[in-house]
């Protein structure tokens, strides 16, 4: 039972990995003018992804520094994803 609940946990901690990677992604080409930004569906898309993200930055962007219009939001969200990833797998070695 333990093990289903760490790749179940597992699982969702690499879903949320590819959608802050795909966020940024879509930031970057937002900000560069990239993509059309008076597309209704790039619309969605963009309030989708910060609808599903920004509970991941807030807490953090309290703590971080003002670095201009850098944002490291995302890369602590995922060195603490890849923190947890690393937990979850020592605890399934170990009771597993």
């Amino acid at each position: 039972m333990l093990l289903v609940i760490l790749s179940t946990l597992n699982f969702i901690i690499n879903i949320l990995w590819f959608i802050i990677i795909v966020s940024a992604i879509f930031s970057w080409l937002y900000a560069f003018n990239v993509i059309n930004t008076r597309n209704q569906f790039v619309n969605q898309v963009g309030s989708a992804l910060y609808r599903l993200t920004e509970p991941l930055y807030r807490p953090i962007r309290r703590f971080m520094p003002n670095l201009g219009g850098v944002d490291l939001s995302p890369l602590v969200v995922l060195v603490i994803l890849f923190f947890l990833q690393q937990v979850i797998a020592y605890i399934a070695r170990t009771y597993g």
